[in-house]
C-alpha cells in the first residue's frame, strides 16, 4: 500500500463511497475478520469518531465566522471613529494646522499643485 499524506482532507466523494460501504457491510451477516482494524466494531467506532469530529469542526467553524463577523465590524468603526476624528481636528485646527499634521493628515500648504500636462502629439 502506497504511503498516505494524511495532511491533505479526503473529497467529500471519497468519504460518501466509504459510507456507502459500511451500510452495506451491514448488511452481511457473516462478516467476520482476524484483522482488528477491518473488524465491524472498529469500523463502526471509527465512523462515530469521524462523525463527532465533524461535528466539532462545522460548530468550531461557526465560532470562527462570528468571531470573525465581529472583528470587521468591530475595525470598521474603529476606521470611522478616527475617520470623524481626523474631519474634528480639520474643523477645528484648520486643514494647514501641526495638530492635523499630526493625526496623519497632510498640510494644505504642503500639498503638491496640480501642473498642466502637455499634450502628446501623435506622429505618424
Amino acid at each position: 500500500m502506497p504511503l498516505q499524506n494524511t495532511t491533505n482532507r479526503l473529497r467529500p466523494q471519497l468519504i460518501s463511497q466509504d459510507i456507502d460501504s459500511l451500510h452495506g457491510l451491514q448488511t452481511i451477516s457473516t462478516y467476520d475478520t482476524s484483522r482488528a482494524d477491518a473488524s465491524v466494531a472498529n469500523i463502526q467506532k471509527a465512523y462515530q469518531a469521524m462523525l463527532a469530529q465533524q461535528q466539532a469542526e462545522t460548530e468550531k467553524l461557526t465560532l470562527y465566522r462570528a468571531a470573525a463577523d465581529a472583528a470587521r465590524l468591530a475595525e470598521w468603526e474603529f476606521h470611522n471613529a478616527i475617520l470623524a476624528m481626523k474631519d474634528v481636528v480639520r474643523g477645528q485646527y484648520g486643514s494647514d494646522s501641526d495638530q492635523a499634521q499630526a493625526v496623519g493628515l497632510k498640510k494644505k500648504s504642503e500639498r503638491k499643485r496640480p501642473s498642466r500636462k502637455k499634450p502628446v502629439v501623435v506622429t505618424s
